[in-house]
């Protein structure tokens, strides 16, 4: 692909008509690997056998990574032309210190339900597969009919293999709570709204007052970081240069290391998905921030890189990732409010805006109405006002407000491509009836094993 744009672009730099230029080779998935089955044979060989080496592994390696190639192009090509946001280089090839891995979306893969152990997985080429954890729960879904896994996907993290499968289910419509049973701060919608304000020291504050501890998984076992890391520097360890192969203490306490930042990884992940689950279920709308993670995470300082790993350790894009496609899900509300929006420094109670309010202050006053209460909680209750806001298409009345109207809207960002469920690249048979969104609604999970 490279090699035929940089052909073109030679070509114009000569003055040559578009027409006469040499033929753009399509990027789809489906081309790219039409052209791979007409190639494979002569380039994939193994110079000492003469005999190719693709047919060793199962196809969709190969499948797996075209598709993810003509979603790198499609994007890069978007990004270009302006029908996509941002800035975004041409595709390079996956480094080696990347997370490699592999979907499966033909063959023979799946669940290996005889036996009874409930504890083994069917991959193409690989075979049957014992698993740490059971797939009790999700046999049980597959062999009753109410779900249906649609592919599998191989990857390599932290010193572990992991299989996940994208299973298609069928989630019952959740228990809404009746009309009028609205919550503290719902901004006088009539429902239940809840607006939530992240941060380092309280993980989440919510509108209705309840304050959510940050539990600091990474800042608890900072100090057995620092302890192997040490270890790990005494010991011997591998040298590019001089080709020194690492001593087996380095090589057992780089798996201690792995482990623990494992054990530090699962437990902010299960903390994150109990809080996001609870929310959506409890509350018909969520507002949430629109925080700019990567540029209050950029270096600066020795206070500002303890600020980054305290917002690192917090995780703050990932509720917010989460409460995404959870609210999809469930059917619950979510807005996103602007990320110039003041909700720190408008007062809740008579909507003035402060024109300054350093970090150090943890209590906000409100120099026009005198209203006194936590900072993160005025702005929880700020957010959950928004809802009313934007459902009602005008604004309340303001003392002061210096902020535009258009700033009070949900964002809305384009879609990134990605590569399709498909590895082929076939369209696919089309769009399936999702249904009613109050009765069921059709989602894809991903059950981990």
């Amino acid at each position: 692909m490279k090699a035929n744009l940089d052909q073109r672009a030679a070509e114009r730099s000569y003055e040559i008509p578009d027409s006469e230029l040499t033929p753009l080779v399509s990027w789809s998935a489906y081309s790219l690997r039409k052209h791979w089955n007409t190639v494979k044979n002569a380039i994939a060989v193994n110079p000492e056998t003469g005999q190719p080496w693709w047919p060793e592994n199962s196809k969709e390696a190969y499948s797996s990574g075209i598709a993810n190639c003509a979603a790198a192009l499609s994007n890069w090509s978007d990004a270009r032309s302006g029908k996509r946001k941002g800035s975004m280089g041409f595709p390079r090839f996956r480094s080696k210190r990347a997370v490699p891995s592999c979907r499966f979306t033909t063959g023979s893969f799946g669940l290996v339900t005889d036996g009874g152990d409930r504890r083994h997985v069917q991959l193409p080429r690989i075979g049957a597969i014992r698993t740490c954890e059971s797939t009790r729960k999700l046999a049980r879904k597959t062999i009753a009919g109410s779900a249906r896994i649609r592919s599998a996907t191989i990857s390599y993290r932290r010193g572990r293999w992991q299989v996940s499968f994208s299973v298609e289910t069928t989630v019952p419509a959740r228990a809404l709570p009746p009309t009028g049973a609205a919550a503290v701060g719902d901004g006088g919608v009539g429902r239940s709204v809840v607006g939530i304000d992240v941060g380092v020291k309280h993980l989440a504050v919510l509108s209705t007052g309840e304050m959510i501890e940050n539990p600091k998984h990474g800042r608890k076992q900072a100090k057995q970081l620092r302890r192997l890391g040490r270890r790990a520097s005494r010991r011997v360890g591998p040298d590019r240069r001089t080709g020194q192969q690492p001593s087996r203490r380095w090589l057992r306490t780089q798996e201690q290391i792995r482990a623990l930042h494992t054990r530090i990884a699962a437990a902010r992940r299960d903390h994150l998905h109990k809080l996001t689950t609870r929310l959506v279920r409890d509350f018909d709308t969520v507002v949430v921030e629109d925080l700019n993670i990567a540029g209050m995470t950029r270096s600066g300082g020795a206070y500002k890189r303890g600020l980054n790993r305290a917002l690192h350790d917090a995780a703050l894009a990932e509720i917010r990732r989460q409460l995404t496609y959870k609210t999809e899900w469930t059917g619950t509300g979510l807005h996103v409010a602007d990320r110039w929006y003041p909700s720190s420094k408008t007062c809740s109670n008579c909507q003035a805006v402060k024109n300054k309010l350093p970090l150090n202050v943890r209590v906000f006053t409100c120099d026009a109405c005198g209203f006194r209460a936590d900072r993160d909680h005025n702005a929880a209750l700020n957010l959950a006002a928004l809802a009313a806001v934007v459902d009602g298409g005008a604004s309340s009345a303001s003392c002061g407000r210096d902020v535009k109207e258009a700033r009070q809207k949900p964002t809305i960002r384009p879609a990134t491509r990605r590569a399709d469920g498909i590895a082929a690249g076939t369209p696919p048979s089309g769009e399936r009836d999702r249904g009613n969104p109050a009765t069921h609604a059709e989602c894809t999970k991903q059950h981990s094993a």
